[in-house]
């Protein structure tokens, strides 16, 4: 009986199509259920260009390269 119950649940996992209905992104590598590919990509790529100018400001600010001054270039607002 228990051969039989785990036959059944195996054949039933091998069979259920779950989310790979007919869909627009079936055929999409990369694809994840609430991005296509190239909204992935652009996000991911948007993300990388964001890291790199934080690395550049954390290099700029390590090695002293940019003059003294209080003046910043993010957009902080100070209450005092």
């Amino acid at each position: 009986m228990k051969a039989l119950a785990i036959a059944t649940l195996l054949g039933l996992t091998l069979l259920s199509t779950a989310c790979t209905g007919p869909t627009r992104l079936k055929n999409d590598i990369g694809a994840t259920p609430a991005y296509s590919s190239r909204e992935r990509f652009t996000m991911i790529g948007r993300n990388w260009d964001y890291e790199g100018k934080q690395l550049m400001d954390d290099i700029d600010h390590a090695l002293l390269l940019r003059p003294a001054s209080r003046n910043s270039l993010w957009n902080v607002h100070e209450d005092y």
